[in-house]
């Protein structure tokens, strides 16, 4: 009797699973796409305002690329994500343009001066309130712009703040350990000084997250309010120091890279400027900014100036 046991040498096939439902969830393909936000997008489909295949969709539907989608009848171009250039832009916001595509009240809006996109669109990157102003990432790549924004991956942001009122070591102390707003408990990574005179001093701070007004409900927890507050930094981007206010400029396939690999995903091929487009984007830069009619407050003249906040140094409290 043979007692040596027969191993086998061969590799084993893995099984596939029948079951596993086939495609995406409809709302993280069209997210992906640039399409809204997955929250968003949830809510339009248990409207019933999307159809697969001419069905109704249902909220907890997958699909794939050769699926037909329509959105209140129109149908969507899907095109796999490896097939398009992905782009990003730095946009330095100026004060009172709303971070939205259109406004009822005829408001600007952040996206009036981006350049237009064919079979595309542009996904903002977080937001800034109307009195805020500095860096907006734009991009054409739904799941960058998911991941950039997702509490998960911690992204951290940057911002110069002009307070009325001095934040003391014990203020600082507080903000950074941590304050309780209405949304639930909230810190900076890091704050510090950033000069300034009288009742109007600068603070530069850095937090992980980007919840609505955030920073600004943050310095009224402590009895301070902020008249300035412009965002410096968003991730691995810092607000490029010969962007002017209103101007965007679009990111090289380096920058991009470093953007995309802070957030786990890979870098594609075709990313970033080509030649057309760097062109392009000479030629927008060397045209004058539109002008817009601005109602100045009666004491105007009175602000202080603001300093050169990215090359400022900034002292911990």
């Amino acid at each position: 009797m043979n007692n040596h046991t027969k191993i086998d040498t061969q590799p084993s096939i893995p099984t596939i699973d029948a079951d596993k439902p086939a495609g995406e969830k409809l709302q993280k393909l069209l997210a992906r796409l640039g399409l809204g936000s997955r929250r968003g997008l949830e809510e339009i489909i248990k409207a019933g305002r999307i159809s697969i295949n001419g069905q109704t969709a249902a909220l907890g539907d997958r699909a794939v690329l050769t699926d037909e989608i329509r959105i209140d009848g129109r149908q969507v171009r899907l095109k796999a994500e490896r097939e398009k250039r992905r782009r990003v832009i730095a946009y330095y916001k100026p004060e009172g343009e709303i971070c939205s595509a259109s406004d009822p009240e005829g408001r600007p809006t952040v996206f009036d001066r981006l350049p237009k996109l064919t079979g595309d669109r542009w996904v903002m990157v977080g937001r800034l309130d109307i009195n805020s102003s500095g860096l907006l990432l734009f991009t054409n790549d739904g799941e960058l712009a998911h991941r950039l924004m997702h509490p998960s991956h911690e992204v951290l942001r940057e911002y110069a703040v002009r307070v009325l009122g001095e934040v003391t070591p014990q203020i600082a102390s507080a903000l950074t350990t941590g304050v309780q707003l209405d949304d639930g408990f909230a810190k900076f990574d890091d704050i510090k000084e950033g000069g300034g005179t009288g009742v109007n001093k600068w603070y530069h701070v850095s937090i992980k997250e980007g919840r609505k007004r955030e920073v600004r409900r943050m310095f009224e927890s402590q009895n301070l309010k902020v008249s300035r507050l412009i965002r410096t930094r968003y991730g691995v981007i810092t607000l490029p120091t010969q962007l002017r206010t209103g101007r965007f400029i679009e990111l090289d396939a380096k920058e991009i890279g470093k953007l995309v690999e802070s957030v786990g995903l890979r870098q594609r091929q075709g990313t970033g400027l080509n030649h057309a487009t760097r062109q392009k984007q000479a030629r927008i830069h060397k045209k004058p900014l539109k002008a817009r009619e601005v109602r100045k407050k009666h004491n105007e003249q009175a602000k202080p100036a603001t300093p050169n906040l990215r090359t400022a140094k900034f002292r911990k409290i």
